[in-house]
């Protein structure tokens, strides 16, 4: 167990990444790609109030600490994040530590209750993830001021937002195997797959408005990539070549580009995958002015998935999706009778 604000976040920072419609993609940033990568320091915590719920105060540190919950590459990059991500998670943060806050009210008016035994528990495993005595204290200092009271107060106040949500979500949210039956028997058409072809890829990417020069010299390199790559034996060879070598953006996944439709897939590159087998490699495909290689590593044929292979997968899903409404509705719910400030 940790000490948190956030027991079970489930806030969706969305991005818009629509799979591109050519094999081979330019590697260059444009300006607005770019700003994607720069980043803002979070402002470290001073106990500042942000919000009150029916009177209570939440400050900004548990803002922020729901903010490291949300993104926590933020702690390994020195509070850094997205700057074009930073309003997003902020106000995602900010509505996860207000319905927490609903959630603990509710409970205890509730009248729900940890018995002794739990919260001895919950304390000594709290205790666990410390990496050293010396890290305990510092957490006791900085968030409990040194009081157990206030440190079981806090883990009381978890288990109580973990119980109301196990009750009035997760319970609730549970897909049988016939519920998922039903459901694949009524969608055929989700479970139809199209023919496609799953691949692997090395491309060479001359830069736009490339000089006669620039062109030589993407000739040339795709030409060693050529002979680098038909010496692979294997999914994993040609993977960690794609990662050496490729110049697309698919060289940091091995290359992979999964399965790939034909109308996903450009002319020049369909019309030597159609007569390629499995396990083989192709020679350099002209696209535009760049080069690509191709691994083909299955053809899959249309059809309509059997139910026990997706089983799992579906009955994950319909549960995520059903978590969410009921999470959603019982937010709403406690929010009608609430009085919520952000300050």
């Amino acid at each position: 167990m940790r000490i948190q604000i956030s027991i079970i976040a489930a806030v969706l920072l969305a991005t818009a990444a629509g799979a591109p419609a050519q094999m081979v993609a330019s590697h260059a940033l444009t300006s607005s790609a770019q700003s994607a990568f720069e980043t803002t320091t979070l402002q470290q915590p001073v106990g500042k109030p942000v919000a009150r719920v029916n009177g209570a105060v939440l400050t900004d540190r548990d803002l922020l600490r729901e903010m490291y919950t949300i993104f926590p590459y933020a702690r390994q990059h020195n509070g850094g994040v997205p700057k074009a991500m930073e309003a997003e998670i902020r106000q995602g943060a900010m509505k996860m530590i207000e319905f927490e806050e609903l959630a603990y009210q509710e409970a205890v008016r509730r009248k729900m209750d940890i018995s002794a035994a739990r919260m001895a528990k919950a304390e000594a495993d709290f205790r666990k993830q410390f990496h050293s005595p010396d890290d305990y204290q510092e957490f006791m200092k900085n968030e409990c001021r040194n009081s157990r009271q206030i440190l079981r107060g806090k883990i009381r106040r978890s288990l109580l937002i973990d119980d109301l949500l196990k009750a009035e979500v997760a319970d609730k949210s549970v897909v049988s195997v016939s519920q998922a039956k039903a459901y694949f028997d009524k969608n055929p058409d989700r479970f139809r797959i199209s023919e496609s072809w799953s691949l692997q890829t090395i491309s060479v990417l001359p830069p736009a408005n490339a000089t006669p020069e620039q062109l030589k010299e993407a000739r040339k390199r795709a030409d060693d990539a050529l002979k680098q790559a038909k010496a692979t034996k294997s999914y994993e060879e040609f993977g960690v070549l794609a990662e050496k070598v490729s110049e697309d953006d698919w060289r940091v996944m091995m290359g992979d580009r999964r399965a790939v439709s034909k109308d996903k897939l450009p002319p020049e590159v369909m019309k030597v995958v159609a007569g390629m087998k499995p396990g083989e490699t192709s020679g350099l495909i002209q696209v535009g002015q760049a080069y690509t290689i191709v691994r083909l590593n299955a053809h899959i044929e249309p059809g309509i998935q059997k139910f026990d292979e997706v089983k799992d997968s579906l009955r994950k899903d319909l549960q995520t999706k059903r978590t969410e409404l009921l999470r959603a509705g019982l937010d709403q719910q406690l929010r009608k009778k609430a009085k919520v400030e952000e300050l």
